[in-house]
């Protein structure tokens, strides 16, 4: 096998914004080890402990030490094609990004699963939790659909997507049945909180 490769997706339940999916690549599993010690799943860190971490993994590509790219499926992907298909096109993209080759052992979160082509993939329930290299690609993924959500609350103040970055919360809920949907809401995911 020519590399290891780690995937995770962040930001599928939002009502708003686009799903990001992970993927980071390792061609020296040592290294990788001794980088990656301490590591956790994005869900349990904070913001300042995701933001390191995705800034280690920059430092860590700079020295060929790793390599990772993200993926961001629109909202508009998302509710024509649903959100299971904007998942496996990020996975793709992400792979093709990353130059993998079919040989090389993917571990994915969850249900996820890559395009069977890539015959040694091994899907892993709380991969995030359970395997550093998944816990990684879900830092990448969640780090970069969060600054992409708090610039885009620069063009919508009044959603405040910056403090919940497009999940449901009681402020964005009350948001959008004062000001109405903005083109970032995911029309298939509102059903029951507004007529679209």
């Amino acid at each position: 096998m020519q590399s290891v490769v780690g995937i995770d997706e962040a930001g599928r339940g939002p009502l708003a914004g686009p799903v990001a999916v992970g993927a980071v690549r390792v061609k020296n599993q040592d290294k990788f080890n001794k980088f990656i010690r301490g590591v956790k799943d994005s869900k349990k860190l904070g913001p300042e402990e995701r933001n390191l971490w995705f800034q280690l993994a920059i430092e860590a590509r700079k020295k060929g030490e790793l390599d990772f790219a993200v993926s961001l499926v629109s909202e508009k992907v998302i509710d024509k094609h649903g959100i299971s298909y904007a998942i496996r096109l990020g996975i793709k993209r992400c792979l093709e990004k990353l130059n993998v080759p079919n040989n090389s052992q993917i571990f994915l979160d969850g249900a996820l699963k890559a395009d069977s082509k890539f015959k040694h993939q091994l899907t892993v329930i709380k991969g995030d939790e359970k395997i550093p290299i998944i816990s990684l690609s879900s830092i990448c993924a969640k780090v970069v659909r969060d600054k992409k959500m708090v610039r885009l609350a620069k063009k919508y103040p009044q959603y405040d997507f910056d403090l919940h970055k497009g999940y449901g919360t009681y402020v964005h809920r009350r948001a959008i049945l004062k000001y109405g949907l903005t083109e970032l809401h995911r029309r298939s995911f509102l059903g029951k909180l507004v007529k679209v």
